[in-house]
């Protein structure tokens, strides 16, 4: 952050102002991290109370959000930040948006936990953890590089969505052939149906803390980009 003078004011009030909001997205990311590990572990354990726990705690992440969009609405007001300072309190409201959307899926993933699944039904868990794993992976190494503004990292995460949109239809065949075989599985099978597609979204929501890491970069709006046009604005 120091290399773009973003640390760096007049009045080292402001300074301050802008490390405790960028602190408090990480501790947001940090909660959300747990919550998805949480909801992993309830799922892969059959942990019915655990789950409950991650689906109590959605409170705390929300309670998050609206704190430190507070926090970046009374810098807006009684600083009027320019430039990189504006950039960094719209990425920091975009963020967190998406961090809280993740806590929403990881909410309905520990869902699936309270359901009561036969020995048969538990191997078509196994993938669902897989993926589970991957998309923690990926929000565990955006926040990593949201901390750092490491670009290349951002576009790595950034990477990582296809594959994860990979998994989730391969998983969604597995799933619906298995419902074919089985129709009184259907609902059960529904809910993991579900979770694997809130696990897809989490991946989706990682790509997009990408993309705003850089535009607070870079300064470029690479929203809507393909691949190409993403990595020449995110290297110029």
């Amino acid at each position: 952050m120091d290399k773009m003078n973003l640390t760096k004011h007049i009045s080292s009030q402001f300074n301050e102002e802008i490390e405790q909001v960028r602190n408090h997205v990480m501790a947001m990311g940090g909660l959300i991290e747990q919550q998805l590990a949480d909801a992993l572990n309830a799922i892969a354990s059959s942990d019915a109370e655990l789950a409950r726990q991650v689906i109590a705690n959605d409170l705390k992440v929300n309670d998050w959000e609206i704190k430190i969009d507070h926090e970046c609405t009374r810098i807006i007001a009684k600083r009027q930040p320019a430039a990189s300072d504006l950039r960094l309190i719209m990425a920091i409201v975009k963020t967190i948006s998406d961090l809280e959307r993740i806590g929403d899926e990881a909410e309905r993933i520990a869902k699936v936990a309270l359901e009561s699944f036969n020995s048969a039904q538990q191997d078509l868990l196994v993938n669902l953890d897989n993926m589970g794993r991957h998309v923690a992976q990926m929000l565990h190494d955006v926040l990593d590089a949201f901390a750092r503004m490491d670009v290349e990292a951002a576009l790595a995460v950034h990477r990582e969505d296809k594959k994860v949109d990979r998994e989730y239809e391969a998983i969604t065949r597995q799933l619906m052939t298995y419902m074919m075989e089985d129709p009184r599985s259907i609902p059960k099978i529904m809910n993991v149906l579900w979770s694997a597609r809130s696990m897809e979204r989490i991946g989706d929501r990682c790509k997009n803390v990408a993309e705003y890491i850089v535009f607070l970069v870079k300064g470029k709006d690479v929203r809507h980009a393909d691949d190409e046009r993403l990595e020449q604005d995110a290297r110029s």
